[in-house]
């Protein structure tokens, strides 16, 4: 599994492979052409990335370096919202069929950390919480994407703690915009992993942990709106390009679904992992 990732170190953001034994840096290689992973992306050149650490030793070791959300501008990123059978039987309205439609709404890079950064509880709210999901990265381009020809135009996936300010997402009828965008409040990575073959998706085990304890589990092949679909949909109503970001769904078991509540407070160590992916590993701390 190749995994990709951006990071800051030495006063400058880079990218490079993470293997087991630290961080190959390409940045000196390929930083001329590309200047970060979108535009790595854009040319289709992760494979490059890939086989240009073949055989080469780690420059950083991962404790040196500040991990970056991998797409660091996309132009755009989309969220997927109740995308569980568990998790939409949560809702009063909890009788959405094949026929239905995914709920969606946007977040701002602003919003989102990388692997092992705090994500940040503001003095407005307590009522910060997590929700581990799956994330695809286009690559290829298009507009009205035929649902066999999705998976064409997915260059990688990650994954993302889409972290939420539960009380600021009721402050009106139509949206969850204030409550999804507060600075820092989320995270996404560790990293990208180039994807190439439809088992990285289809079915996946995804898990997501705070301090430890399992709080949410669940199979991508559950989700009521699958990958393709997504694409499909999304891609119906806008023209997506290479470096978009699709985070596709949460299942059961946030915090505001407790009872009471059990928000994130400061010091708690929040995981989220997939198979083939890795483990996004951030903590809390207030504002």
């Amino acid at each position: 599994m190749t995994r990709i990732a951006a990071f800051h170190v030495n006063g400058a953001d880079r990218y490079g492979v993470v293997t087991d034994q630290g961080i190959i840096d390409l940045t000196p290689e390929f930083g001329d052409r590309f200047k970060g992973l979108k535009e790595v992306v854009e040319a289709g050149a992760l494979p490059d990335l890939a086989a240009a650490a073949q055989g080469r030793d780690p420059t950083w070791r991962e404790e040196d370096v500040t991990f970056l959300i991998p797409i660091a501008n996309p132009e755009k990123l989309i969220c997927i919202g109740v995308n569980f059978p568990d998790r939409n039987a949560e809702y009063k309205d909890g009788t959405k069929d094949a026929k239905s439609y995914p709920s969606m709404f946007i977040r701002f890079p602003r919003s989102f950390v990388g692997h092992g950064e705090a994500l940040v509880r503001p003095p407005e709210s307590e009522q910060l919480d997590y929700e581990g999901e799956v994330t695809i990265v286009i690559g290829k381009g298009g507009r009205r994407i035929a649902r066999e020809d999705a998976y064409d135009h997915i260059a990688a996936i990650t994954l993302c703690n889409e972290g939420t300010i539960r009380d600021w997402v009721r402050h009106a009828k139509f949206n969850v915009t204030q409550g999804k965008n507060w600075d820092r409040s989320g995270a996404i990575g560790p990293w990208i992993v180039p994807f190439d073959r439809p088992e990285q998706l289809d079915d996946i085990r995804m898990e997501t942990r705070v301090n430890g304890e399992v709080r949410q589990q669940d199979r991508t092949g559950r989700m009521m709106y699958d990958f393709r679909y997504i694409v499909n949909y999304v891609s119906t109503f806008t023209t997506l390009v290479p470096g978009d970001v699709i985070v596709c769904g949460t299942p059961t078991g946030a915090g505001a679904r407790f009872d009471p509540p059990i928000w994130l407070k400061p010091g708690d160590v929040i995981e989220v992992e997939a198979e083939g992916i890795g483990i996004l590993r951030n903590t809390v701390r207030d504002e």
